[in-house]
């Protein structure tokens, strides 16, 4: 059986070739098939998907999608070069990304980065999840649309304003929300089985995924 990652000591490799992602604001136009712009998070229904059949019985229309939906805070903060995402729905703890050469990354600074490498991602069969920001401050989330045959080009970098949430359908690859600086806090609704299918961009495809955040800032 696969090993799950070690997101706190992944172990990227170093000198890894890097695979740009576009940069695209988020609009109801531009998120259609992976997810919905949210203005009020209280009020939104996360999707929950019914357990799969193992045969060809099916699972009973009252049953297999009846694990709930479980919420928190989920907290994204640079320090230094590396990008830690925290989230107390689900009890995770993660390095999402860095801003330079992973092997040279240091914590102990406070320039802004420059550069945002994303070595992972992943996505939930069995539910949907919502982000919404806790201060009205721009983040950016990387997604790509369903399919396990994934590849680093797939992948579109949505920029938000901070005036409004992100909903992410069941299955649509993605890794968190990104701040741009500093730390941010979003309030954090999933699926409460939180199943999780990954890709390591490092191992598998031997490359990071690159966004430029000083063009976000300059745009």
């Amino acid at each position: 059986m696969k090993a799950a990652p070690d997101y706190l000591n992944p172990g990227v490799q170093p000198g890894l070739k890097r695979i740009t992602m576009p940069i695209v604001e988020a609009t109801p136009e531009t998120l259609s098939g992976y997810g919905v712009i949210v203005n009020d998070p209280d009020n939104f229904e996360i999707e929950i998907v019914r357990w799969p059949p193992q045969g060809k019985r099916p699972v009973d229309p009252d049953s297999g999608n009846e694990g709930g939906v479980t919420d928190g805070l989920f907290i994204s903060e640079w320090k230094g070069d590396i990008l830690y995402g925290r989230n107390s729905a689900v009890g995770g703890h993660y390095i999402l990304g860095y801003a330079t050469e992973p092997a040279e990354a240091d914590e102990h600074h406070f320039r802004p980065p420059k550069n945002l490498l994303l070595w992972h991602a992943n996505y939930h069969p069995d539910g949907g999840q919502l982000f919404f920001p806790q201060e009205q401050l721009p983040f950016v989330v990387p997604l790509a649309l369903p399919g396990d045959d994934v590849t680093p080009e797939d992948f579109i970098c949505f920029c938000f304003t901070g005036m409004e949430g992100l909903y992410i359908h069941p299955n649509v690859w993605h890794e968190g929300v990104f701040a741009v600086s500093g730390k941010q806090c979003f309030l954090d609704k999933q699926g409460a089985v939180h199943a999780r299918v990954s890709v390591d961009f490092a191992r598998e495809f031997n490359c990071l995924l690159d966004v430029s955040l000083e063009q976000l800032k300059s745009s």
